[in-house]
C-alpha cells in the first residue's frame, strides 16, 4: 500500500493546482538526506477553549523580536475562497499594517509578466520578510526568480504548488500539499471508528477515468478489506451529463434510502462529486447512516446548506465574500446534529487544507524570520506543533492525530516539500 501510494504521488502532483519553494542542500549533502528532525511523524492536537477565544486577537511576543517586518500572503483571491478566508483571518489576527494580502491576475495562465511584476515589487519592499504563495500556480516559479534575483533574506512558502516538484523545492522554504491518496486510507479508517460495518462508494464513469480519483478508490477498497469493511462500489449520474446536476442529485435522494434499506444503517457513504454532498448528507441525516467526510475535506462543504445552518458569508472591504472562523461552523454543526440524534455518526477533517497551510506557512515563517527554526532545511516538530495550535486555534477543537510526511519524487525524497493530512472532528 505504501509503495502504491508513493508512487502515484506522481500523477497525482500533475493533478494539483500549485506549486512551490524550498532549500538547495549543500554539495556535498545529497537531497534526500534528512535534515535533523525530519523522519515523518504524527501530528499532536492540544489546546482548550480558552486559547481559541484569545488567541485570535493576540498576536505572539515572537512578532515583537522583529519590530520592522510585513508578511504577504498572494494567491487566487479574486473570488473568495478558503485560502482568501485564511489570509483574513490571519490578518485580522496581526493588523493589516503587518499583513498584505494579494491576489494573482484571474488569467494567470497568460499574465506571467504581470505575476513576475508583483513579486519584483515585493521584492521591493525591505520590510517584507515573509512570503506565503496559496496557491502556487502555474508560472509562480519564474516570477519568484525574479524575487530571488534581487532578495535571499524572504522566508517562501508554496502551498498546493502545480509546477514540477524538483524545482519547486529548489525554490521555496517550505512546500505544502494535501495527501489525498492517504485519504482514501485514512477516510476507511475513520468510518470504521464511527461504527460503519460498510463502505458504499458513489461515482461515475467520468471521474472513474480521472487516474487519481480511481486510484484512490481502490486503495479505500484494500483499506475496507484489511479493517472487515465490506466495500460497496456504486455507480450515480454525472452531472454534467443529460438531466444536469439536478438530476444527479434527485439520484442520490432516491438512492440513498434504497441502500440503507439493503445495507443497514451501519453503512458510510462517500461521493466523489461536489454537487452530491448536499444531497447525500441530507438522507443521511434522515436515515441515519454515516458520513465520514465530504469529498473536499473542510467544515463547510455541504453540512450548512444541507442542515439549513447559515453559512455566516459576508462581503468584505474588497468586495469579495468571505466566511467567518471554522469554529463557528463546527460548533453550529454539532448543535444540529445533536438534535437530530446523529452525534458520533459524521465527522469531517477539522480544518479545510487550504486554510491550515495559510496558517502554518504564516507562523512558520516568523519563526524563521525570528531565527527559531532553521534557515535551510525544515524543523518537522515545530510544524508539527503549528499544525496542532493551528486547529484548536481556528477550529476550536483537540483532535486525533494527521499525518505529514515528506515527498517522495521520481525515487528522491523532498524533505522541505510536505504532504499533510488533517485529524478528523467527530460531530
Amino acid at each position: 500500500m505504501k509503495k502504491s501510494i508513493s508512487a502515484f504521488l506522481v500523477v497525482f502532483m500533475m493533478f494539483s493546482l500549485v506549486s512551490c519553494v524550498v532549500y538547495e542542500p549543500p554539495a556535498d549533502v545529497p537531497a534526500d538526506a534528512a535534515p535533523a528532525g525530519a523522519a515523518p511523524v504524527e501530528l499532536a492536537g492540544a489546546g482548550d477553549q480558552e486559547a481559541l477565544e484569545t488567541a485570535v486577537n493576540e498576536a505572539p511576543e515572537a512578532l515583537q523580536q522583529t519590530s520592522d517586518y510585513k508578511i504577504v500572503i498572494l494567491g487566487m483571491f479574486g473570488c473568495g475562497g478558503y485560502a482568501y478566508d485564511s489570509a483574513l483571518h490571519v490578518q485580522g489576527k496581526y493588523g493589516e499594517d503587518k499583513v498584505e494580502v494579494l491576489s494573482w491576475p484571474f488569467s494567470y495562465l497568460n499574465e506571467n509578466e504581470e505575476m513576475t511584476v508583483i513579486l519584483r515589487n515585493i521584492a521591493d519592499d525591505p520590510d517584507v520578510k515573509v512570503l506565503v504563495i496559496n496557491q502556487a500556480v502555474i508560472n509562480t516559479n519564474v516570477s519568484v526568480d525574479a524575487l530571488l534575483e534581487k532578495r535571499d533574506d524572504i522566508f517562501i512558502a508554496y502551498c498546493y504548488p502545480s509546477e514540477n516538484p524538483p524545482e519547486v523545492s529548489k525554490r521555496a522554504n517550505l512546500v505544502l500539499n494535501e495527501n489525498d491518496m492517504l485519504r482514501g486510507e485514512l477516510i476507511v479508517m475513520q468510518a470504521k471508528a464511527l461504527g460503519a460495518k460498510v463502505f458504499a462508494h458513489y461515482s461515475f464513469p467520468r471521474h472513474m477515468a480521472i487516474p487519481t480519483l480511481s486510484h484512490r478508490r481502490d486503495i479505500m477498497m484494500d483499506a475496507c478489506e484489511r479493517e472487515g469493511l465490506t466495500f460497496v462500489d456504486l455507480t450515480s449520474l454525472d452531472p454534467t451529463g443529460d438531466g444536469g446536476i439536478p438530476a444527479a442529485q434527485q439520484f442520490i435522494l432516491e438512492d440513498v434510502p434504497r441502500q440503507v434499506a439493503r445495507l443497514g444503517k451501519d453503512t458510510a457513504f462517500f461521493a466523489t462529486n461536489c454537487a452530491m454532498q448536499v444531497p447525500l448528507i441530507i438522507k443521511i441525516v434522515e436515515e441515519g447512516a454515516i458520513y465520514p467526510e465530504p469529498c473536499c475535506p473542510s467544515p463547510y462543504h455541504g453540512f450548512t446548506a444541507a442542515l439549513g445552518i447559515p453559512d455566516r458569508r459576508f462581503i468584505d472591504d474588497e468586495g469579495w465574500p468571505a466566511t467567518a472562523l471554522p469554529s463557528e461552523i463546527i460548533a453550529d454543526t454539532r448543535s444540529v446534529l445533536a438534535e437530530r440524534n446523529m452525534t458520533g455518526r459524521m465527522s469531517v477533517a477539522a480544518l479545510p487544507p487550504d486554510m491550515l497551510f495559510t496558517y502554518i506557512a504564516v507562523e512558520y515563517g516568523i519563526k524563521w524570520m525570528n531565527g527559531e527554526v532553521p534557515k535551510e532545511g525544515v524543523d518537522t516538530e515545530v510544524l508539527e506543533q503549528l499544525i496542532a495550535d493551528s486547529i484548536v486555534e481556528y477550529a476550536g477543537e483537540e483532535v486525533p492525530p494527521g499525518t505529514i510526511y515528506p515527498l517522495s519524487f521520481m525515487g528522491r525524497t523532498y524533505w522541505n516539500f510536505m504532504m499533510v493530512t488533517v485529524g478528523y472532528v467527530t460531530y
